[in-house]
């Protein structure tokens, strides 16, 4: 009955041990490893460094071999106003043409006119470079030799001409002809002549040995080419709405041809609106010195017939109905004369709409007029025609919204003639009837005497022309001071300088960036050394995926290579390894102190994770301890314990198991007093059903009469069941796990191992590992409490130096 109860309770302990086992693994994985990641930047830290470096050497590079790009700009205040009123003529002459808006203003600096006054100001039809290793330079204004060209065959326009100055005489030209490059030496100042193209180099300055030195090449820029350049490249932008000012800047890798341009962009504008502004006014001046020198001519008449009727008659006598007609005469001859004038600016108003003419011109004359419809149907068409001119900046002919525009155009235009004849009319009519009353007086004065007749229409005539003439010169005054008081309807508040500093590329920027980048790449490959890393490298991972107790670590042996696994702690009993094995043996004395007798299987998942190396080295440091140590080889597919002594391999395990042999004659005796070995023998074809034979258990039995510790080199678990079967018959398995060889997963395998067989005796040793994980183990190695040793003992090893570990890197 109490066999029973114990068996119970013994399942239960299993079922709850597997089911802790079970809790434990669902509750570990998934957390950062900060630990891990420390070391992985530790170790990174190399490559962040170089990428950093590498960032900015190509932020240099960018630097270096990009062209710098300057903008220069100027502020201009559109406002118009008028200097007459300092004269005392305010009222005199308003200014009836103003800014509709500023966007009209931006898109006649943008316009083709600006452009084309434009290259008529500055040399943009040629562009001169001296050629440079990596970048060329433009010689704006300061090319050795200038080039004066025509060109009949447009295939001549915008092709690179190769100059090498080879003396104060001579040259080399070179172009490409179809794909073939052509090289051909001319004459300096002495025409070159090609079909469809003629020009002369001439030299410009005295040549040195840097000019002569120097390639350059030369283009010559067609009309397009041009626009193209200036309109990439212009900007003009509103800065403040409501004080109406402009930003016109321009962009371009030379400063100073940056600057000239906005410039002369500027004069260009103030030259265009100046000539707008004065056009209108130069045409009223023409109409009144015309009227002027005709009225001259009508005024020097009568002043010759007055004097002949003075001298004839000598007399000046009027009677008072004669002056009562005279009065009448004159007011009805003003008002002939100002309905003349009025009558030949409707002629002038008409001619312009024939020839589709802009009417802006002739709307300070308008005044003129007395018909205020008239007036301000003229003024309507001459806004609708700038509507018109600056759409066409814009928009095409074809569509709706200029169609729109021109059939309000028409009806204007129509309205304008309409009122025109009218006007014409009337005006005529009002001509005809004073024509008539003046023919009434004139007879009326017939019949008076003769020579009071005479005297009185002489001087009628003569009154008439010097009143006319006086009215139409202070006309001409008057337009005088307003073409002299006009002033363009913009300040140049800030005129363009020179930039000192390309707006790109900016130096900040580009090495923020070559910084940024190359930190970004270096977290980049942290962080993906992070996500792929998938192997065991510190003990801290282990200790957080494995449910097994950790019983120590084993350090890198570097002092020289091992192609096999040996026995090396018999040669240097005061390594890093032999003290971290020594502490394996003290760990295990505490899980098995109470047993003499000891069989430890060593395991691992795959094969070359360092189980024969440990079982051969641990076996020899318990050895030493005084107890008698037998290692067991029963990786019976694939045997390395002969190996590891350097015996033969024609007898052992296999042959005891099937008793061809028995146990004392495969008994192999090593270097040490206390450590034996058995090999595995030759591999049988059922090394699973052999270890499953009663025949091993005997073995063993026998053996625990001659030897304290059976360690026992098993199969790797994760690939054949028989190291399974071997670690059930052991007091304490131990599996073995190598840093940065053993994948993460074989920790679940041995999870797996320990849950589904119920090993809560299975321990863990982490092989292989580095310097700094192996310094100490337990609660951290600043702290020197738990298996750990002491630096003393690394008498074999020497600190690697930086270049060593530099060049580790790269090989």
């Amino acid at each position: 009955m109490a066999n029973k109860e114990s068996i119970v309770l013994e399942e239960l302990d299993n079922s709850n041990y597997a089911s802790t086992i079970e809790a434990e693994e669902e509750n570990r994985g998934g957390d950062i490893d900060f630990i891990m990641l420390l070391s992985l930047v530790r170790k990174s830290l190399i490559w962040v460094a170089l990428l950093i470096v590498m960032g900015l050497i190509g932020a240099f590079l960018f630097l270096r071999y990009t062209k710098p790009l300057y903008k220069s700009s100027s502020t201009l205040k559109i406002d118009e106003e008028s200097e007459a009123g300092r004269l005392g003529l305010d009222g005199t002459i308003e200014n009836q043409q103003t800014i509709a808006n500023l966007s009209g203003e931006i898109e006649i600096i943008k316009s083709n006119l600006t452009y084309e006054r434009l290259q008529q100001k500055l040399p943009l039809d040629i562009s001169y470079y001296a050629i440079g290793n990596i970048l060329n330079e433009e010689l704006y204004r300061t090319a050795p030799f200038g080039v004066t060209y025509e060109i009949t065959n447009e295939a001549f326009y915008n092709v690179k001409f190769g100059v090498t100055l080879l003396d104060a005489n001579r040259f080399n030209l070179t172009y490409l002809q179809g794909d073939e490059e052509i090289t051909e030496e001319h004459s300096i100042g002495k025409p070159v002549q090609k079909p469809g193209f003629n020009f002369t180099l001439n030299l410009r300055v005295p040549l040195t040995s840097d000019i002569l030195a120097q390639q350059y090449y030369f283009v010559i820029n067609s009309t397009s080419a041009i626009r193209q350049y200036l309109t990439s490249n212009v900007a003009v932008n509103i800065i403040n709405l409501d004080a109406s000012t402009v930003e016109i800047s321009f962009t371009d890798h030379n400063p100073y041809k940056a600057q000239e341009i906005v410039n002369s962009i500027d004069s260009v504008y103030l030259e265009q609106k100046i000539a707008l502004k004065d056009m209108a006014t130069r045409q009223t001046l023409s109409f009144l010195d015309e009227q002027l020198k005709e009225t001259n001519e009508n005024l020097g008449n009568s002043e010759i017939q007055m004097e002949n009727f003075v001298k004839q008659n000598k007399t000046y006598d009027v009677r008072a109905d004669v002056t009562k007609q005279m009065g009448k005469l004159e007011e009805l001859n003003k008002e002939r004369v100002n309905l003349r004038l009025q009558i030949s600016l409707l002629n002038e108003i008409n001619q312009l709409l024939g020839r589709n003419t802009s009417l802006d011109q002739m709307v300070p004359s308008l005044k003129e007029l007395n018909d205020e419809q008239l007036t301000a149907r003229i003024t309507q068409l001459s806004n609708l025609q700038l509507d018109r001119s600056l759409m066409m900046q814009s928009y095409k002919t074809t569509t709706k919204a200029y169609q729109l525009l021109e059939e309000e155009i028409d009806f204007a235009e129509k309205a304008v003639r309409k009122l025109l004849a009218q006007n014409q009319i009337l005006l005529q009519k009002e001509v005809d009837i004073i024509d008539g009353n003046i023919r009434n007086i004139q007879q009326e004065l017939l019949q008076m005497p003769g020579k009071e007749t005479q005297r009185a229409r002489l001087q009628r005539l003569f009154d008439l022309h010097e009143k006319f003439y006086l009215m139409l010169m202070d006309k001409k005054v008057e337009f005088g001071i307003a073409q002299a008081g006009t002033v363009p309807d913009f300040q140049i508040l800030a005129p363009a300088s020179r930039p000192t500093a390309p707006i790109y590329p900016s130096k900040l920027l580009v090495y923020g960036i070559g910084l940024a980048g190359g930190l970004f790449l270096g977290l980049g490959l942290i962080a993906g050394r992070y996500l792929l890393h998938n192997t065991i490298t510190s003990l801290p991972e282990l200790e957080r995926g494995s449910l097994a107790a950790v019983l120590g670590v084993i350090p890198r042996y570097r002092k020289e290579k091992l192609p096999i696994s040996k026995l090396i702690v018999d040669k240097n009993p005061k390594s890093a390894i032999s003290e971290s094995i020594r502490s394996v043996r003290t760990n295990l004395e505490f899980i098995s102190a109470s047993k003499n007798k000891r069989l430890i299987s060593i395991t691992s998942t795959i094969s070359g994770e360092g189980k024969t190396f440990v079982a051969v080295n641990l076996g020899a440091i318990i050895s030493q301890s005084n107890q008698r140590v037998i290692i067991l080889d029963l990786d019976l597919r694939k045997p390395k314990i002969h190996q590891a002594f350097n015996a033969e391999n024609t007898k052992g395990i296999s042959t005891i198991l099937i008793e061809r042999h028995n146990v004392a004659e495969c008994i192999r005796r090593t270097s040490m007093p206390n450590l034996d070995f058995i090999t595995a023998g030759p591999t049988p074809p059922n090394p699973a059903e052999l270890i499953l034979n009663p025949s091993f258990d005997d073995m063993i039995e026998e053996l625990y009469h001659s030897y304290d510790v059976i360690i026992v080199d098993t199969p790797p678990a994760g690939l054949v069941t028989d190291g399974i079967l071997v670690m059930r018959k052991a007091d304490i398995p131990i599996y073995i796990l190598r840093a940065g060889f053993s994948k993460k997963s074989f920790l679940k395998n041995m999870n797996k191992i320990m849950r589904i067989n119920n090993f809560n005796k299975m321990c863990t040793i982490l092989n292989d590992a580095d310097s700094m994980v192996a310094y100490g183990y337990g609660y951290g190695y600043s702290y020197g409490y738990g298996y750990g040793y002491s630096n003393s003992y690394y008498e074999d090893e020497q600190p690697e130096s930086f270049i060593t570990r530099l060049k580790k890197k790269f090989t």
